[in-house]
């Protein structure tokens, strides 16, 4: 088979791969659809011989990127049973491992395992941009047969970080969020948000995105360029500043906007991976009693959860796909999504 790996400095190859053969406990996905996510840059535009600094292993070897993956059952390996996994069966997956056996491990949280090296799926092992995927049967989540495997790739990570979020803050159909950055991500959180009967404030630099983001339930929309973004916000809520934020950018700009819009006694939660923030904790934090959390993606019921509930509420996380594309397409694909200023782009198998 075929995969797409990343060598560096915005360069990618299509290179060939054995069929995965699955172990003990293993099972081998058809895939049908992998996404592409934001996280994914960070590695694509790594410069030659440097690393993501993601404290995760030198790979050995070249590996397969795709962290969305979504497909079906085509393997099963000893030790794994009917109620774990069946062949032709709908799955995502959840895109890491730990011990298995530590508590954070046990509940669903293999991502927060104290006790060994993760592994991630599209990172540090092999990952859904290819025709088959190999992963441990635990890993697997149900795909709800009401949706299709493009939606279950963006509940994979963008979608179920946004979601998980969301659930970490506690969101009200009585509150007002303001997320900063519309990308796949934080358009997420917006579709999610109003679902959930709060009133979205978007905020992005991209024309395109923000009027994306109208379309996907946004009450206001801002351009932090063209607009003071905390003084926006404050007008927009009579003067008291969002119950809520979440800033899905990396930006250190939109993060310090973040902390600022937020209402006294409210919610500021991050969520876009790398950079930094310089905070003035007296004024920032300390005299508005603010909570500030990190939210990092979602545990593994609650990718089921995320897809329960899109399913229960109708909502129709398809159309934050602008580009779909094939594997022989990657480079194409990849060099266009590096501009962020489109939506979310998968690629069909």
């Amino acid at each position: 088979m075929r995969g797409i790996v990343f060598t560096g400095d915005r360069q990618l190859e299509l290179m060939n791969f054995e069929d995965p053969t699955p172990g003990p406990g293993d099972v081998v996905l058809e895939m049908k659809a992998s996404g592409m996510c934001g996280s994914d840059l960070k590695t694509y535009r790594v410069p030659k011989g440097g690393t993501k600094g993601n404290g995760l292993p030198a790979p050995v070897g070249p590996v397969i990127a795709g962290h969305e993956p979504c497909g079906v059952v085509a393997a099963i390996g000893p030790g794994v049973t009917e109620a774990q996994a069946k062949i032709g069966q709908r799955v995502m997956v959840h895109h890491y491992i730990g011990c298995t056996v530590c508590g954070h491990c046990r509940t669903g949280w293999a991502q927060l395992c104290q006790e060994t090296t993760i592994k991630v799926y599209g990172a540090s092992n092999h990952g859904g941009h290819a025709k088959y995927m190999l992963v441990p049967a635990s890993t697997l989540v149900p795909l709800p047969d009401e949706l299709t495997f493009e939606a279950g790739a963006a509940i994979s990570c963008g979608t179920g970080t946004a979601y998980g979020a969301l659930r970490r803050m506690n969101i009200s159909g009585n509150d007002v969020i303001a997320i900063f950055g519309q990308g796949p991500v934080g358009l997420s959180g917006t579709q999610l948000a109003a679902a959930m009967g709060a009133r979205v404030i978007a905020l992005d630099i991209s024309p395109e995105r923000l009027a994306r983001a109208k379309e996907f339930g946004a009450w206001a929309t801002v351009d932090p360029r063209s607009n003071d973004p905390v003084g926006a916000i404050r007008e927009l809520t009579q003067g008291r500043g969002a119950d809520l934020t979440l800033d899905t950018s990396s930006s250190s700009e939109a993060r310090l906007q973040a902390i600022r819009s937020t209402k006294v006694w409210g919610t500021m939660c991050f969520v876009g991976e790398g950079g930094d923030v310089k905070i003035d904790v007296s004024p920032d934090i300390l005299r508005k009693q603010l909570t500030m959390i990190g939210s990092w993606t979602f545990s593994h019921s609650g990718q089921a959860e995320c897809a329960r509930f899109v399913v229960e509420h109708g909502i129709d996380v398809d159309k934050l796909f602008t580009d779909r594309w094939r594997l022989d397409q990657a480079e194409e694909a990849y060099t266009l999504f590096d501009q962020q200023n489109t939506g979310k782009g998968v690629f069909l198998m």
